[in-house]
């Protein structure tokens, strides 16, 4: 059995505060087949209450985050119809299920930035 998780949290860089209530969802990328794996939404503090990945559903391959974070930025800011940014995908690889990945994400609603923490 894996010992590895999958976590995130999502930064509002615009505010700077944790980013609350924003839906995520994750896929698992096989070849041509997107299958949702989890959703959930951010808490106060912009994080995830569980992992989007606990160490018994972790598994090697290639996965995709999806961060709703324009229907965030309309509840603080003034949004155009078509936002330039809307749903932020991530997607990455887990070569080794026995580690911690974490994808943060930092956002605004004109650029977003990601990286591999622990």
């Amino acid at each position: 059995m894996a010992k590895g998780k999958l976590t995130t949290h999502i930064l509002d860089a615009t505010h700077g505060c944790p980013a609350h209530n924003v839906l995520i969802t994750l896929f698992k990328i096989e070849g041509e087949t997107k299958t949702q794996i989890s959703q959930t939404r951010t808490n106060d503090d912009g994080r995830t209450n569980a992992p989007m990945l606990d160490s018994d559903r972790i598994e090697e391959g290639v996965y995709e985050l999806e961060f709703h974070i324009g229907d965030y930025f309309r509840t603080k800011i003034d949004m155009p119809e078509n936002p330039f940014i809307d749903i932020v995908p991530i997607r990455f690889g887990i070569a080794d299920a026995d580690q911690h990945f974490h994808v943060p994400l930092l956002a605004s609603p004109f650029s977003y930035s990601t990286y591999r923490g622990s």
